[in-house]
């Protein structure tokens, strides 16, 4: 069983990697958030592929895809859907927003007023919206990849603890390479999404995160995690600690990692390769403590620092 999910998984990664060209790293930590069942937070300057990994995921799947443009005049019902009063049956009959989708771009998230970012929360938390004494479950594979520019804060709001804790993993693009951009350039690099075909089903997919679920994991390494989240509960320069939901987050993401590698279990080194992107972004550094580059770049930093801490288990 195991073989099989890693054909598809690696057929998936190579489809998606024909559009991000040079970035291997992220797409897999996008199928790794994808096979855990949870969300994305993208945080990088424009144009450095954050629309395009979305965008080549879904057709990738074959399943629906809406890009959101966040701005501060949305309104909840922009995104969740309203309930029309249908004069013909005297009923109110409920329209679905853009949320009611696969894949759902919640492109700079940031921008829009806090009121508008928490109707995200239950959708994130539970896969339903509930309006009007009613409950909508929302479509399987559900995932959000919300973005947001780390540069330009003018007008912008940003996300609440209680928000930031409903992403698995928060993640940065960066720049492509010398020779990665130049093939761009030549226009021999990246394949145009109209070109990306669907490489997997969404049944396929829902098997997979199933399979992640079953990766076992020793019971060495749930004290390991205990440890690291404890670390940050302990640290003087963190204000915030991670929360139990963090902690089983990083797991959940860990499994993900080791499916993707071809493993039935969990290896420390699958904790610690995603202890950053799964926690750095869960934690609050001391107000004392922050630079002019911001809390994020410093959180990094000690999550890192607290891991060369920790023995790893043997």
């Amino acid at each position: 069983m195991f073989m099989a999910s890693l054909e598809l998984i690696r057929r998936l990664e190579f489809n998606v990697a024909r559009a991000l060209v040079g970035k291997p790293e992220v797409v897999r930590l996008a199928v790794i958030g994808l096979l855990a069942r949870g969300h994305l937070l993208i945080e990088d300057v424009p144009g450095v592929g954050k629309t395009t990994l979305a965008h080549a995921l879904a057709k990738s799947l074959g399943v629906s895809f809406q890009r959101i443009q966040f701005t501060s005049d949305l309104l909840p019902s922009d995104i969740l859907g309203v309930s029309i009063y249908d004069g013909k049956t005297g009923e109110f009959v409920f329209k679905p927003g853009p949320l009611f989708s696969n894949i759902v771009l919640a492109d700079e998230i940031n921008r829009t007023t806090p009121k508008t970012q928490s109707s995200l929360l239950e959708a994130m938390n539970e896969y339903q919206v509930s309006l009007d004494h009613h409950t909508y479950p929302l479509p399987r594979p559900f995932m959000v990849l919300a973005t947001q520019n780390p540069l330009e804060y003018q007008g912008t709001h940003p996300l609440p603890e209680s928000q930031l804790d409903r992403f698995l993993l928060k993640i940065r693009i960066g720049y492509p390479d010398r020779n990665d951009e130049k093939e761009i350039l030549k226009g021999a690099g990246a394949t145009a999404l109209e070109q990306i075909e669907p490489v997997l089903s969404a049944q396929e997919v829902t098997d997979l995160q199933a399979a992640t679920e079953k990766v076992r994991v020793e019971e060495s390494l749930l004290d390991y995690v205990m440890a690291i989240v404890g670390a940050t509960r302990g640290s003087p320069l963190l204000a915030l600690g991670v929360s139990p939901r963090g902690a089983l987050a990083l797991l959940r993401a860990s499994q993900a990692r080791a499916l993707v590698d071809g493993r039935e279990y969990v290896v420390p080194d699958d904790i610690k390769r995603l202890a950053v992107p799964a926690l750095a972004h869960r934690v609050l550094v001391r107000a004392r403590l922050e630079r002019a580059a911001g809390s994020e770049l410093e959180a990094d930093a000690i999550i890192d620092a607290l891991l060369q801490e920790i023995p790893v288990p043997r």
